[in-house]
């Protein structure tokens, strides 16, 4: 048992020193998007806010959704770092069981255990709420973010997703803006 605390503690340290969101507990199984259509949600979608993570650097974060073959969706994320160049990564995304296709797993190495990658809540036009967790011991760390088929969103929306997230008992108070700025993320664009 001691053991386990001393591995939790530093996991705790690591992960907050990092900006994780470290909740005590296992992780909640919030309900996501019914009759899910991957189809629709392909396409560009632009970061309104995000819980800080430890590997997501930089502002104009974006993500595009390609069709990669069947049941498989490509996934390229780009943002801009601070000395103004562009940081990607590319992978892969699908269900872990066709029959709950909005708990998608994301994958971006080959040799690394898949994400989980949960569409709450999207209107394939405007707005996704999408969850991410995983269970450390007697911890678990939260991920989220707002996206929207715009460099903005109104507040309205943002509002009601954050209520969403806090209906559900997620870290909606945490969630932190990204510069999206039209100027600021030209240099996305080049």
């Amino acid at each position: 048992m001691k053991a386990m605390q001393v591995i939790s503690l530093t996991l705790l340290s690591i992960m907050t020193a990092s900006a994780q969101i470290f909740v005590p507990d296992k992780c909640p199984k919030p309900p996501v998007k019914e009759n899910f259509d991957p189809a629709r949600y392909l396409g560009k979608w632009y970061e309104i806010q995000k819980l800080p993570n430890s590997f997501q650097k930089g502002e104009c974060g974006n993500a595009i959704y390609s069709l990669k073959s069947p049941g498989v969706i490509g996934v390229l994320n780009r943002g801009l770092l601070a000395d103004g160049t562009v940081s990607s990564i590319t992978g892969s995304a699908k269900p872990k069981d066709p029959s709950e296709p909005a708990k998608l797993e994301v994958s971006f190495f080959e040799d690394s255990p898949p994400g989980p990658y949960w569409v709450l809540s999207t209107d394939y036009e405007g707005h996704s709420l999408v969850y991410s967790c995983r269970n450390f011991g007697t911890f678990h760390v939260e991920r989220a973010w707002i996206l929207s088929r715009q460099p903005t969103l109104a507040e309205g929306t943002i509002e009601e997703l954050h209520s969403l997230m806090a209906s559900y008992g997620l870290s909606e108070a945490k969630m932190t803006t990204t510069q999206q700025d039209e100027a600021f993320c030209r240099a996305m664009d080049q």
